[in-house]
């Protein structure tokens, strides 16, 4: 498999790249009461979607983000910092009273149980059906991103999320989804695999690991395979999991997993698969003896998809530059990476992945 073809249709030709999902302002105190003794916390504008669309701005892909804020100087001073970098916030929906929050301590991430969330009746959180009008903010765009963690919030969220998703499909948009999964969300009476499977159903392209998409798409665990602890099972599973998942969910057309291992002393190891329903294709191998910060490796991976995928390259090019992408986030203290495209192909070259006709 040389190419994964143009997932754009003549009816959708390359327009912006849509992303939904909740702006949050990470907390990062450092313990042992440094904190409280300083009287300073660091603080960091993300949230999963953002980190993508932040990622693809400075990629230089045309990218528009969409949540809910409240209409005070605060969020004003957010968006200005957004549109400087690039990314469109005239989709931005103001309603409610606050910007959701939550707290990490620093050199933690979020699969930490030291994670704590205060996004309770956040203006994001409060979106109800109806209250945005789809097809107008849709409109340019033909690209829609959100991720597993929008429907994790309340018992109304997937709904939400479902009307977003349905508008998208019928303007045309191509739809991808991060299966993030969050242990302390998801706590309003419904499992995972209850949700999101029907929000999959819409998706064209699906990315997660085989822990995730368990938890959330219900694809079993191989537990021998798992056991086995090796890489070759790791892909033997990642192949497994993902003809599954193009089987069940007939819109889907690229699977992409991603792989991330401690490799003791604080190293890490990272690699990742693509997958479509003809083959599977693995990135190169890249590890590291220190991190600096874990957040946002995932979206970083994920724009790193989308970023390929909208400019039509080889599945070898997109798997690698978004596995680069992902693994030079952890050299950065931040949510959002500040990486440019030489910067991710200097990764790819260090460890032995061609920048071009691969």
């Amino acid at each position: 498999m040389s190419s994964i073809g143009s997932i754009f249709s003549d009816k959708n030709k390359k327009q912006k790249v849509f992303c939904f999902g909740e702006l949050l302002l990470r907390m990062s105190p450092s313990l042992g009461r440094q904190w409280i003794h300083s009287n300073q916390m660091p603080v960091y504008i993300g949230g999963a979607e953002l980190n993508v669309a932040t990622a693809l701005a400075n990629w230089e892909l045309p990218v528009t983000y969409s949540t809910a804020l409240p209409s005070h100087y605060l969020s004003e001073e957010i968006l200005e910092d957004l549109r400087s970098k690039n990314i469109e916030t005239d989709r931005v929906h103001f309603s409610g009273n606050r910007v959701g929050t939550y707290y990490l301590p620093q050199g933690a991430d979020l699969k930490n149980a030291g994670v704590i969330y205060d996004r309770a009746h956040s203006s994001f959180w409060d979106l109800k059906p109806g209250m945005i009008d789809w097809d107008a903010v849709l409109d340019g765009c033909s690209w829609f991103h959100f991720s597993a963690i929008s429907p994790a919030l309340n018992e109304i969220s997937p709904a939400v999320c479902e009307e977003a998703l349905r508008a998208a499909k019928a303007k045309g948009l191509i739809i991808s989804v991060d299966l993030n999964y969050r242990a302390k969300l998801w706590k309003y009476g419904k499992e995972p695999n209850e949700i999101m499977p029907l929000l999959a159903e819409y998706c064209d392209v699906i990315m997660g690991n085989i822990w995730a998409e368990e938890k959330l798409l219900g694809t079993p665990i191989d537990n021998a395979l798992v056991d086995a602890n090796q890489q070759a099972s790791y892909l033997e599973h990642s192949r497994k999991t993902s003809l599954a998942i193009l089987d069940k969910f007939k819109n889907c057309r690229v699977v992409a997993n991603t792989f991330r291992f401690d490799a003791g002393n604080g190293g890490i190891e990272y690699y990742a698969t693509l997958n479509t329903k003809e083959a599977q294709t693995v990135s190169v191998d890249f590890a590291i003896d220190q991190v600096v910060d874990k957040i946002g490796s995932g979206d970083c991976f994920m724009a790193g998809l989308i970023y390929g995928l909208y400019n039509e390259e080889s599945p070898q090019q997109v798997i690698n530059f978004a596995a680069a992408a992902a693994f030079g986030k952890l050299q950065e203290k931040s949510d959002a990476t500040s990486q440019k495209v030489a910067d991710v192909k200097e990764t790819m070259k260090k460890y032995g992945a061609a920048t071009a006709n691969n």
